[in-house]
């Protein structure tokens, strides 16, 4: 590979490590607001049955991105995407600790209960979320993987869905469950919750497909990369 080759799949990587890192910070912070995806007034075990947190927007990005660098950069990289991913999260969660701890002063537009209403279960949140998303995406990887080794490189959208699928479950379950317990959502939401979660997550999943292949054909045709062949990031930093 070319050093120009090298420094802009470095590049590319770390804009998709930062399209990651935003995604999942921001959907800790917004997850309090519910809404509507689709316009049927649908009730199952006494829930909407379309109705979710603003808070699930951005995840079907996360797994889009980890999906995509685990094709082209390989399992590592990815995981070590979705440790940092984790540390920025509770590294927010730090800053709004501080943020709640230094009191706001007469004429500031949002007082100290407006920012704890907004944001004291963001801690929670976070670390509901990062045990269930931790969690979900090695398992995503993990299966991702797998199902690239066996079918060789061939059938992306196969293990795009497939691995999707389950760990998106998995994420589901998990972070509805937790926050259930720590008393943020009531359980008699909880069946509801999950249901629509997941059936929003695996119609997202269905839909960037296509985004996927479209990266990755992107992907192979730049630098020229073969069926199942990966950039080493750890070689072009050697060769450069």
């Amino acid at each position: 590979m070319q050093p120009k080759d090298q420094l802009l799949a470095q590049r590319i990587y770390l804009f998709l490590g930062a399209l990651f890192i935003t995604s999942l910070v921001v959907s800790n912070l917004i997850f309090q607001k519910f809404f509507y995806w689709y316009p049927l007034d649908i009730e199952i075990f006494g829930s909407k049955l379309f109705e979710i947190s603003v808070g699930i927007l951005p995840y079907p990005i996360t797994f889009l991105i980890t999906d995509l660098i685990s094709e082209i950069y390989g399992r590592k990289r990815a995981n070590d995407v979705v440790i940092v991913g984790i540390f920025a999260s509770l590294f927010s969660v730090a800053i709004i600790l501080i943020a709640d701890f230094v009191p706001a002063i007469s004429n500031s537009p949002i007082n100290d209960d407006t920012f704890k209403s907004v944001f004291s279960k963001t801690i929670i949140a976070v670390g509901s979320s990062m045990l269930a998303y931790l969690l979900a995406q090695l398992i995503d990887i993990r299966i991702y993987h797998f199902w690239k080794s066996l079918t060789k490189g061939k059938h992306l959208w196969l293990r795009n869905n497939f691995s999707t699928w389950l760990s998106q479950f998995i994420d589901t379950f998990s972070i509805i469950s937790l926050l259930c317990l720590f008393e943020v959502l009531p359980w008699s939401s909880f069946k509801g919750l999950l249901i629509s979660g997941f059936l929003f997550k695996v119609l997202v999943a269905a839909l960037d497909t296509p985004f996927l292949y479209l990266g990755v054909y992107l992907f192979r045709k730049r630098f020229k990369l073969k069926v199942n062949e990966e950039i080493n990031l750890l070689q072009s930093l050697k060769d450069s």
